[in-house]
């Protein structure tokens, strides 16, 4: 039976970061062609030339900090069985808030994709997901619709 070849974990840190550096330098590219502005009059190229930045750095940062082992290492560990029900949770969760944001508004939207994903996670309980559910409600309603000012009811029985 031929032997399974893995992707080095430690090289995973290499190609993250690598990826992070090239999506960032594409991300300033991009905002660079918009007027940049300064810090007291910013331009609509600001905002993206700044997390374009920050995003190279970060990559810059997880490459160096990866470590080097030899390339014929091979690993021993076999990999983990993929968590469907987390990946089925996290799915059906922005469905439950694309549906309920249209229908219901920002409250039901926002528990049901917190809940719904936190089930996802194997260690939660019911009533932890509920409570984490309803702190990040009262965290929107404070964030978006009272401080921001969004234009999305808080509960809406649209049809």
């Amino acid at each position: 039976m031929k032997a399974r070849r893995f992707i080095n974990p430690y090289n995973r840190d290499y190609y993250g970061g690598a990826l992070m550096l090239l999506v960032g330098l594409g991300v300033v590219t991009q905002g660079l062609s918009y007027d940049v502005g300064s810090l007291s009059h910013m331009g609509p190229g600001f905002f993206p030339v700044s997390l374009g930045v920050i995003l190279s750095l970060v990559g810059v940062g997880i490459a160096f900090g990866a470590r080097r082992i030899d390339s014929d290492a091979k690993l021993e560990e076999e990999p983990l069985p993929p968590e469907w029900r987390g990946w089925i949770c996290i799915v059906l969760s922005v469905i439950a808030f694309v549906i309920l944001g249209r229908y219901g508004g920002l409250l039901p939207a926002s528990f049901a994709i917190v809940f719904i994903s936190a089930l996802g996670d194997r260690q939660n309980t019911l009533l932890s997901a509920m409570v984490l559910a309803f702190s990040v409600c009262v965290i929107c309603v404070v964030v978006f619709w009272w401080a921001l000012q969004l234009q999305l009811p808080l509960f809406t029985w649209a049809s």
